[in-house]
């Protein structure tokens, strides 16, 4: 079909307009009339009511909302077999990666078991692993080796007068510098959280944080290989470091220690063999085979029976003591040393941790609070630190297989901490004789994924120069630069001037948009939200646009999801019921007459005279609190009373909440019981009546909204990171039946787009349009607004080409 008959054109008829006569027209507000003053901010953020209390409460103890409501028949198996099997995955990570921190084993396993049970408490992702993580370890590795070097605790041996290293010494102060910076590290997180800092992830971009963590990963590499080849190289610090280290590990090569260079190999070889095969196996498995414990038992029996400490001098775990440790206070003298590494291991911690968070809460529906995200991690960090536990983050690995395993809430975290207390109440001293070569390994192997990392060179250079020199750029100066200085340099290109989000509504007889909040005469689009933000979407605001889209529009996705997911669940179990009816009235071969003179409930034929109507006298309030203040975008529209030969059925239309329990009674027997009849003999006069009118006639959630237009005429530029925030708002509002369009888009913009591959069998140019108008008058004419209330009202823009029937706003007609 010609695009052009397909769409169509319009002529505007009106006046030439400047600022102020703009402003006349419109009704600008003021400032006042717009922002409340700081005397009513302060007393409405002071006032105490029971609902707010309980959302108060609520919101910082998030398991008090969800845990009552936990079906231990649904959750209960899935979520015990997903811990068990992360729980597996602790045991083998905590003990290598504390080998990454410099910290003996034990308090790796420590490590893994206080954080997850205070983050079960206060967390709100369901599916995230809270414990050990390379980039972080390596982190605490770095302050640990900085404030706690090897020459510090040098002892003279009075029988051949040479010095060694007090170990016992160096590890117990190596790990109060690590429980010290972990605690101040979840202080700034818990800080951060309380004021609603928790935007302050989001200036992190995507290219720099796996710059980031791909660079680390080198510096974990270097890190082992005194392990690997059993050298003992000097530690140095600072700028070059990794240089450095390099250098003095290639230099003791010749030096290497066979016997632990062979257990190397051969675990090596073992571990990657094995987890290939898992990798092939994996559709055919239910659960992952834990790989890196089977290497771990391994080791450790090999080890113990072939007495290779005493034997080859192969450096081994050593003690574990059994049981827990009791909890103490930091040393807070070590505060001032480390607060530069603290703010860094905080915004490592909380980036990472935050968009695995929310990969998944988009993944499964439901919804990641930022803020309280950040409070969570923060006492996570600062609890453990208490325990002498270093700093945590979420785990990709750890969080795959929770989520892969089937794993539904927070209880799967509990069951693995469950594992990990066991271990180390109890098994503990078995792995006394595991060589740390073999721990080494793990760590190696594991960093596989970080290494995969190094692909986004060639996607970012198809996609955006200025990413890829992002990327680049971070690489280097993380590979050069200590990691902490690394971070922080980087933070000093944060810019906290917020961006302003506006829902855009028409001035009367013109194609010009104005925010509805600040002009008392713009009208809104029946059945349209035109978003518009004030400042180019990037990777700094992507997160904020997508959460401000959601609130201008007034429709709680997650929620309309879950409800949609559970009435599908109802359908399906009253079709059952339908279907063993049907069986039973076969076999019985007894038909039914209807009563003479009963009429069909024709849905349809209600909801028509109701759309023509005032609905139970509620009229639509075109005044200012109507337009300025929208809560809630969901529409309820229910029959609250059945079709009588007498008269027609009540209906009720429910902005902004749902429907009353009491008036849903005759339509809740009505869905558990039989549907097929009611009233009639003709099941299939019925099932096209429901065929043809809307959810919100049958009392289902319906919305007020078909289409959302986004106004980009403010972007010069859009990065990868705000394609994929696009991305999302296209599948997120398909989800719930809702169309997007883009408008205004510059050519630059549209280039970005196609390069960064946003364009899809779904999503083509023809969500694109050159201006909001043009966008708005195909939403009407693609959608239509026939189903929502109609204001009569003239209308001076005439569509070409199309007689003029009025569409229930002033500016448009067909």
């Amino acid at each position: 079909m010609d695009s052009t008959r397909r769409l169509g054109k319009y002529r505007v008829e009106r006046e030439v307009l400047d600022e102020q006569r703009l402003e006349e027209v419109t009704q600008r507000k003021t400032h006042s009339d717009t922002h409340p003053s700081l005397t009513e901010t302060l007393k409405d953020s002071l006032r105490c009511t029971a609902p707010k209390l309980k959302r108060s409460v609520l919101s910082c103890l998030p398991v008090l909302y969800w845990l009552p409501k936990y079906s231990i028949w649904d959750y209960g198996m899935p979520d015990l077999i997903s811990g068990i099997s992360v729980g597996i995955m602790h045991l083998p990570q905590g003990l290598a990666y504390a080998l990454l921190a410099s910290v003996p084993p034990v308090f790796g396993l420590y490590t893994s078991l206080y954080p997850a049970l205070i983050y079960f408490f206060f967390g709100t992702s369901r599916h995230i692993s809270i414990g050990t993580f390379t980039v972080l370890s390596i982190m605490v590795g770095g302050v640990t080796e900085r404030l706690a070097p090897d020459t510090d605790f040098l002892i003279t041996n009075g029988t051949n007068n040479t010095a060694e290293v007090d170990i016992t010494a160096r590890d117990l102060y190596r790990v109060q510098v690590a429980a010290a910076t972990t605690v101040l590290g979840g202080l700034i997180q818990v800080v951060l959280g309380l004021v609603k800092f928790g935007f302050v992830g989001t200036y992190l971009s995507e290219p720099m944080v796996r710059a980031y963590t791909t660079a680390a990963a080198a510096h974990a590499v270097v890190a082992q290989l005194k392990h690997i080849f059993g050298v003992s190289p000097g530690r140095s610090s600072g700028a070059f470091s990794l240089v450095y280290t390099l250098r003095d590990v290639c230099l003791l090569l010749p030096h290497t220690h066979l016997p632990t260079l062979c257990v190397s190999a051969v675990s090596m070889v073992f571990l990657i063999s094995a987890k290939e095969l898992n990798s092939f196996l994996s559709p055919r498995l239910p659960v992952p085979i834990p790989m890196e414990l089977i290497t771990i038992v391994a080791g450790t029996l090999i080890s113990t029976y072939t007495y290779l400490n005493r034997n080859f001098t192969i450096s081994v775990v050593g003690e574990i003591p059994n049981g827990l440790s009791y909890p103490s206070v930091p040393d807070t003298s070590i505060f001032k040393k480390v607060i530069g590494d603290a703010f860094a291991l905080a915004m490592v911690g909380y980036a990472i941790s935050i968009s695995l968070g929310k990969t998944f809460a988009l993944k499964h529906g439901y919804n990641v609070d930022s803020n309280q995200e950040l409070v969570a991690l923060g006492l996570s960090n600062a609890v453990g630190g208490f325990f002498q536990c270093f700093s945590v983050c979420s785990s990709m690995s750890r969080s795959l297989i929770q989520e892969t395993t089937g794993g539904k809430t927070q209880m799967a975290g509990v069951a693995s901490a469950l594992i990990v207390l066991v271990t180390i109440l109890k098994l503990g001293p078995l792995f006394q004789e595991l060589p740390t070569a073999v721990l080494a390994v793990i760590v190696l192997v594991n960093l596989k994924g970080m290494f995969k990392q190094y692909s986004d060179i060639v996607t970012l250079w198809k996609r955006s120069k200025i990413d890829l020199v992002v990327w680049l750029v971070t690489w280097v100066s993380t590979m050069l630069l200590n990691l902490d200085l690394d971070l922080l340099l980087c933070n000093t290109t944060f810019d906290f001037g917020l961006p302003t989000y506006s829902v855009l509504g028409n001035v009367p007889g013109t194609e010009l948009y104005v925010d509805m909040e600040t002009h008392r005469e713009a009208r809104e689009i029946p059945g349209v939200t035109i978003f518009r933000s004030s400042a180019t979407v990037y990777f700094a605001n992507a997160d904020l646009y997508l959460e401000a889209l959601k609130e201008k529009s007034g429709l709680d996705i997650s929620k309309m999801i879950i409800y949609k997911k559970r009435q599908e669940a109802k359908q399906r179990r009253r079709e059952k019921r339908a279907e063993r009816r049907e069986k039973r009235q076969a076999k019985k071969e007894v038909s039914s007459e209807p009563p003479s003179g009963a009429q069909v409930f024709s849905v349809e034929e209600e909801a028509t005279r109701w759309r023509d109507t005032c609905v139970d006298g509620i009229v639509t309030d075109e005044g200012e609190q109507g337009r300025a203040e929208r809560e809630n975008g969901t529409v309820f529209v229910v029959p609250v009373s059945p079709q009588t030969p007498d008269g027609p059925c009540r209906w009720e239309y429910l902005k902004g909440g749902e429907p009353d329990s009491t008036s849903l009674g005759w339509m809740s027997e009505l869905q558990d019981g039989d549907t097929t009849t009611l009233g009639s003999s003709s099941e299939d006069t019925l099932s096209r009546d429901l065929e043809r009118v809307s959810l919100g006639s049958l009392g289902k959630w319906t919305w007020d909204i078909h289409s959302i237009i986004i106004d980009l005429s403010t972007a010069n530029f859009i990065d990868t990171v705000a394609i994929k925030t696009m991305k999302n708002i296209f599948q997120d509002f398909s989800k719930i039946d809702v169309d997007v369009y883009l408008a205004g888009c510059q050519s630059c913009v549209v280039e970005q787009l196609e390069l960064g591959d946003f364009f899809s069998e779904s999503v083509t140019k023809r969500h694109l349009f050159a201006s909001v108008h043009d966008a708005a008058l195909y939403c009407l004419d693609h959608r239509g607004a026939a189903s929502l209330p109609r204001h009569e009202t003239s209308c001076n823009v005439t569509k070409m080409g199309n007689s003029k029937i009025t569409y229930g706003y002033q500016c448009f007609s067909q």
